[in-house]
């Protein structure tokens, strides 16, 4: 595996877990692992941000939790509107 591709599966794996970080719903050793990745990784820090701010937004905005079937479905498809936009990206 190539360097490049090792660190484009980095990004994904830390991007694929964000969610998970962001919520402290991973393990110490993984969130330490991300918690690295992000340190060194602008682009994956850069996503971060936006999740955390996005997730901030909703819950200020929510009084009421989603049910966790749409929660599923927005994640889904927040996923792959990611990887479609990750596909299209020449860099």
């Amino acid at each position: 595996m190539s360097e490049q591709d090792n660190s484009h599966a980095k990004c994904a794996e830390a991007l694929d877990r964000m969610i998970f970080f962001i919520d402290n719903e991973i393990d110490e050793i993984d969130h330490d692992l991300i918690q690295q990745h992000l340190d060194e990784c602008g682009p994956c820090l850069g996503e971060y941000d936006v999740e955390r701010t996005v997730k901030a937004i909703v819950a200020r905005s929510c009084s009421e939790h989603a049910p966790e079937a749409l929660r599923d479905r927005v994640l889904l498809r927040l996923r792959a509107a990611r990887v479609t936009l990750r596909t299209d990206d020449p860099s």
